[in-house]
């Protein structure tokens, strides 16, 4: 078991932080990391687990205790694990390599921090592919004063893809084939649909880009052929929540997919969101809203009526559901709505709708771009030859030349507009977009940001290489950013893949044009064609991860070490960081 010190500043400061210490209670939890067997009800598969479980336990902390967490591996590899969105001294953040060495097999190791906010997070390995295996779980943190909404029960709903593959296998066929997964290929009788719809020179103009292109607008999701989980439960399995007719239920919904977008509803029941990431919105009605890989979201429905709900997550791609029921007795269920068209990627998923170009100008593109770019970053043979132009587009060597044709569209970050992923409620009904989060009170002060940072998400789909910057995170230098300022983050998209961005240490402010109260979040979705903007007060000193939390992407070169200087830690605690002690 590590000795622990006193964490040094952290995200509050010395002083702050000691007070806290000193005057919370202590609670101590256990967990082991454990082989498991797990069953979808489609698949029993080996795994791993928490507490001899997928999901692990449920964990509860109360704002403004301090918690002390023995994790002991019983695992025959290293392991870590990451508390996410939990505001934190950097050594406790548990991402090998950055806060530290991880934890070896047969090891304790003991976990120390103070509880500094409220609202629904989650946990899971930051080793290999040991989350996607089944390495996750939920934390609820009750709230030290009364919350702005009333409920009288509450669940956690967590979401995942569990695959029959093993993460180690998925990342060897995607770098081996990266349509290895793809069970959405267009057919012959596809082209006759669409010629149908549209007319034969049109569906034909289509066709010839997306094949000169070597790219699929079926492409949606990197990973197929996965059971879409809930709690753990299989559709077949049918997780079931209880509720009396009449009670406001609180669901409190994680994405712990490895890389599945859900868009959840519940047919019959408004849902009112009242949380994002932890952090209180003020009340949002919808009839359906999409989940990003590792974003959390609360809802509070009320069941009037003494009938079953089926709580329906439908992955993005159309390729597989979670599905659930809320009951008032055990053995109900309702009716499962049927899965949606699949959705196609569309030229808007590449930033082109709106720059007057035709399917000929996208045909012969290589020739039309400026010379920084057709000859340069993205050569004919990347064109015409192979996977180079899919998702990622080689953008290696791209500089910004090529935003004259390729023009990222700004909005809402789930969707570009025209794009083929454009989130629609079934029935016509309200669909969530980030522009309808507004923060319940702001947690910071409405500053300018004193610098912007220009972080381009870029990739080789032919290699799988995901990248920011057009360079992979083994080749990467840290982002240094001082402590005391705030920073204003350009994402720009250029793959027609969605990114969820995932700031650790730090809250995320996304721009969505409502000043100070945009919302508050520890997860930042770009969709494809897309610029989008955040902001972070940089007030945690010390070194952090930064990365798109697709954990294939992730893992392939999506990326970054941020290391913050000048914190009230001292030189000592700077000094560590930097050297990645």
């Amino acid at each position: 078991m590590k000795s622990l010190k006193l964490p040094r500043a952290g995200v509050l400061g010395a002083a702050v932080l000691l007070a806290l210490i000193g005057s919370a209670s202590a609670e101590t939890y256990n967990l082991t990391v454990d082989k498991i067997e797990m069953s979808t009800g489609e698949f029993t598969k080996s795994g791993i687990g928490f507490n001899g479980a997928s999901p692990g336990p449920v964990l509860r902390f109360k704002e403004g205790e301090e918690v002390t967490i023995n994790v002991k591996n019983n695992l025959s590899e290293a392991t870590s694990i990451h508390w996410h969105g939990l505001i934190l001294p950097y050594q406790e953040d548990g991402v090998p390599g950055i806060s530290y060495e991880g934890i070896a097999p047969g090891e304790i190791f003991t976990y120390r921090f103070p509880i500094v906010q409220n609202g629904t997070y989650w946990f899971h390995s930051h080793s290999g592919f040991q989350e996607p295996d089944g390495a996750y779980g939920a934390i609820i943190i009750e709230a030290k004063d009364r919350e702005p909404f009333r409920y009288d029960r509450e669940y956690v709903i967590q979401l995942t893809d569990a695959h029959p593959h093993s993460g180690d296998r998925i990342m060897r066929n995607l770098k081996m084939m990266p349509d290895y997964y793809n069970r959405k290929q267009r057919t012959l009788f596809d082209f006759f649909d669409d010629a149908k719809d549209k007319g034969f020179d049109e569906a034909l103009a289509d066709r010839r880009a997306w094949g000169e292109m070597r790219m699929m607008p079926t492409d949606v999701e990197d990973l197929q052929g996965f059971t879409a989980l809930m709690n753990g439960k299989g559709p077949d399995q049918n997780w079931t929540g209880l509720f009396k007719p009449g009670e406001r239920v609180r669901l409190r919904f994680i994405n712990s997919s490895a890389m599945t977008y859900f868009d959840v509803r519940i047919p019959g029941l408004k849902m009112t969101m009242v949380q994002a990431d932890g952090n209180n919105v003020q009340p949002v009605t919808v009839d359906e809203f999409r989940i990003a890989v590792a974003e959390t979201y609360d809802v509070i429905v009320r069941p009037r009526e003494s009938k079953a709900f089926t709580v329906f997550a439908e992955s993005m791609g159309r390729t597989a559901f979670a599905r659930g029921t809320l009951a008032p007795r055990d053995g109900m269920s309702a009716a499962v709505p049927a899965l949606r068209d699949a959705p196609l990627l569309t030229m808007a998923d590449m930033g082109m709708a709106h720059e007057g170009m035709d399917h000929g100008a996208m045909a012969a593109m290589d020739h039309s771009m400026p010379s920084g770019m057709s000859h340069g970053g993205m050569k004919h043979a990347n064109m015409a030859g192979g996977h180079a132009m899919g998702k990622g587009m080689s953008m290696e060597g791209m500089d910004h030349s090529m935003h004259g044709v390729m023009k990222m569209a700004s909005g809402d970050p789930f969707y570009a507009p025209g794009s083929g992923i454009a989130p629609t409620a079934a029935n016509g009904g309200k669909f969530l977009s980030y522009a309808d989060l507004k923060a319940q009170s702001p947690l910071y002060e409405d500053r300018e940001a004193t610098r912007e940072i220009e972080l381009r998400l870029t990739g080789n789909m032919e290699r799988y290489i995901w990248s920011i910057n057009g360079t992979k995170f083994s080749d990467a230098e840290p982002i240094r950013l001082q402590y005391g300022e705030r920073v204003r983050f350009k994402f720009v998209n250029e793959t027609m893949m969605s990114h969820p961005m995932h700031l650790h240490g730090m809250w995320s402010i996304i721009d969505t044009g409502n000043g100070a109260l945009d919302p508050i979040k520890h997860v930042v979705n770009v969709a494809p064609g897309t610029t989008v903007y955040m902001e972070t007060e940089v007030d945690a000193e010390g070194q952090w991860a930064f990365h798109c939390h697709l954990s294939y992407h992730a893992d392939s070169g999506m990326f970054r070490k941020v290391v913050v200087e000048g914190g009230p830690g001292g030189e000592q605690a700077s000094a560590a960081a930097v050297s990645g002690g």
